[in-house]
């Protein structure tokens, strides 16, 4: 684990025996995996201190000198802050992670939606006194509910978009859905592409882009499964329409075959695991069911 501390707008790091002889600039590149025009904004805006002075980004690095970084400045957002009671299930300085309501968008779609999970985020944040432009690192559907991470600046957004292209973010949802499978764990890896006769809907296509769903039944009753399920890589409406196309959609999903037998699709983002940008800890964030008693019953996340 790194040692880090914030310091005003700085972030303080020690540099650490692994760190020795490495430059800031393999640091920016290659171990965080930073971009291009983001590392050289930190460099040519002196944002990176050795020890308090201005940093040489190619001279190596000494164990236990002090490096700071200028994470934490006031931006601009065009987002609305807007409150809505949210619950926190991990923050510190550089993310948080949300137990996310059902029938909330993640995100505005256009200048009018300022009901989103971000406005009420970026309001809980300004109330506390951080003015810094939060981002989401993934997403959810409106009806499903669950963990989902911002970045609360610019270079941990960076690093957890990397991750999450990279596979390094584990995300464990939790579906309910009709029937009773036959094979009771497996790999569903087939290619999701748009639904040329609907606006929204997505299908398995073979024009279609790369999606893997893995998945485990981890309760039946009378005619409906509950299955757990991993995602390798994060389509639109995945989970969804891989179940749909395994021919047992999710209860209360009528876009994709499902009967109306709850308020809304029955899928829930149980669990959400990733290594710490910067402290390099594990983070492992569980999400308590949210309003769904009547839909998922007998159900620990903390089992899974």
């Amino acid at each position: 684990m790194l040692t880090t501390t914030r310091k005003g707008n700085w972030m303080e790091i020690i540099i650490p025996k692994n760190w020795e002889g490495k430059t800031i600039e393999e640091i920016f590149r290659k171990h965080w995996e930073s971009p291009r025009k983001l590392t050289h904004s930190f460099r040519m805006e002196d944002k990176v201190l050795i020890n308090g002075n201005r940093a040489n980004w190619n001279l190596p690095l000494v164990i236990k000198d002090k490096l700071l970084i200028k994470l934490f400045e006031e931006e601009e957002t065009d987002i609305i802050a807007n409150f809505h009671e949210i619950e926190v299930l991990y923050e510190d300085d550089h993310l948080i992670v949300i137990n996310k309501p059902p029938f909330m968008n993640t995100h505005p779609n256009d200048k009018t939606d300022n009901n989103t999970l971000l406005n009420s985020v970026l309001f809980y944040l300004q109330s506390k006194g951080e003015t810094g432009n939060i981002r989401h690192v993934h997403r959810l559907d409106r009806d499903t509910t669950g963990a989902i991470l911002f970045a609360k600046h610019q270079l941990a957004g960076a690093i957890l978009d990397r991750m999450l292209e990279k596979r390094e973010i584990k995300r464990t949802y939790i579906a309910k859905v009709h029937g009773l499978l036959k094979i009771k764990r497996g790999t569903i890896n087939e290619p999701i592409g748009r639904d040329r006769h609907h606006p929204t809907k997505r299908r398995v296509s073979r024009s279609g882009q790369d999606a893997i769903t893995h998945y485990q039944v981890l309760k039946e009753e009378k005619n409906t499964s509950y299955v757990a399920c991993w995602l390798e890589t994060g389509k639109t409406h995945q989970i969804r329409v891989h179940l749909s196309y395994l021919g047992h959609s999710l209860i209360g999903d009528v876009l994709y075959g499902g009967k109306p037998l709850c308020n809304r699709q029955a899928l829930h983002a149980a669990k959400l695991e990733f290594i710490h940008p910067f402290t390099e800890e594990k983070i492992i964030c569980y999400a308590p069911l949210i309003d769904t008693p009547a839909i998922f019953t007998g159900i620990d996340v903390y089992s899974i």
